[in-house]
């Protein structure tokens, strides 16, 4: 009989959306102590579940993603059991838990410190990543979720402080250390190469009686307690020419996302093109399977990156941004049809 889990250090590693959180996992992967298992649970607030399929995968590194809402609220309880499984199935050193850009500290805390994960897990410091641009943009700013996100943060990770301007990083310092009581550190971080001892030497994060909760999010999580996830496994593969659409709104914000069969091959210039033309604000993310290769897209807050993937089950791409801002359904599959090559239309 194998022995129970037990203090199982896990690390909440939240901002808003596209802030950084991915890159700066995956970084921290890159210098995971080679004696340590770790497990990463992905949560997005888009449909398709893109996060993941950035992963490549590993024996030391176990990764689920659980996309279609917020784990604080929708998928609350679907976290519960995914976490159960995953901790008893994989036995990990270390869980790193990345929630959606609209996710909400304070509910998750209440899942990993309820009855259920008691002397399982050992819940260490929350990590928020900022980017500090997002503070020129008031609606970032006034959202209730991104201010809760930094008053609850232990530390601060400012992200993508190459692409931000000197002034800009100091309004964000003197933002977090506004607050109080004080960060335990505040780091500056390029292209998310955050020191993994920051991670390992966390401190334990203390009990709050009163930690804030989101109104919003508490509604939600009352409304989704008979929501039933499917394992990856149940997940069907999209028809040949014939792709999967899913369309999702809450939180004041909406997702729409698509994903084709393997066979299915973009031209890469083409749709590069296309999802250039798309507005500023919008977050656009993808794996693509182009005939250069798969590739994997990303675009927060206009920056643009475009990268190999490992990925190779089906093409996924995600467009969120505030309800009524997303574009034409009809007309933008009809686009993307378009970007695919000759042979795989």
């Amino acid at each position: 009989m194998s022995t129970p889990v037990s203090n199982v250090a896990v690390h909440l590693i939240t901002g808003f959306l596209g802030s950084g959180k991915s890159t700066l996992i995956h970084r921290l992967i890159e210098q995971k102590p080679a004696e340590e298992r770790w497990a990463v649970l992905i949560n997005e607030f888009g449909q398709v579940g893109i996060d993941q399929a950035m992963f490549a995968e590993r024996d030391d590194l176990v990764v689920k993603g659980l996309p279609g809402g917020c784990l604080c609220c929708q998928l609350a309880f679907v976290m519960q059991a995914t976490l159960v499984n995953l901790l008893h199935r994989h036995r990990p050193d270390r869980l790193i838990i990345e929630p959606s850009g609209l996710g909400h500290p304070a509910g998750l805390l209440e899942v990993l410190r309820g009855e259920a994960f008691r002397g399982v897990l050992d819940v260490r410091d929350l990590i928020v990543s900022l980017d500090p641009r997002r503070l020129d943009d008031p609606r970032a700013r006034e959202h209730e979720t991104f201010r809760d996100q930094l008053e609850m943060a232990d530390a601060v990770a400012l992200t993508m402080t190459d692409l931000a301007t000197a002034a800009q990083i100091e309004a964000a310092r003197q933002l977090v250390e506004g607050h109080w009581p004080p960060r335990r550190w505040v780091a500056e971080v390029q292209h998310g190469a955050l020191p993994v001892a920051l991670l390992l030497e966390s401190g334990v994060r203390p009990g709050e009686a009163a930690a804030k909760e989101s109104r919003s999010h508490r509604a939600l999580r009352d409304t989704a307690r008979d929501v039933v996830m499917l394992d990856d496994s149940a997940e069907l593969r999209p028809e040949a020419g014939r792709p999967q659409r899913s369309v999702g709104e809450s939180l004041g914000y909406a997702t729409l996302g698509w994903r084709w069969h393997p066979d299915d091959v973009f031209d890469l210039d083409r749709i590069t093109a296309l999802l250039g033309r798309l507005p500023r604000g919008l977050r656009v993310k993808g794996v693509l399977h182009t005939e250069a290769g798969w590739k994997l897209y990303n675009r927060a807050e206009g920056t643009v990156s475009l990268t190999a993937s490992a990925w190779r089950r089906d093409s996924r791409l995600e467009v969120i941004g505030e309800a009524g801002s997303l574009p034409g359904v009809e007309e933008w599959e009809a686009a993307l049809r378009e970007c695919l090559s000759l042979a795989g239309r």
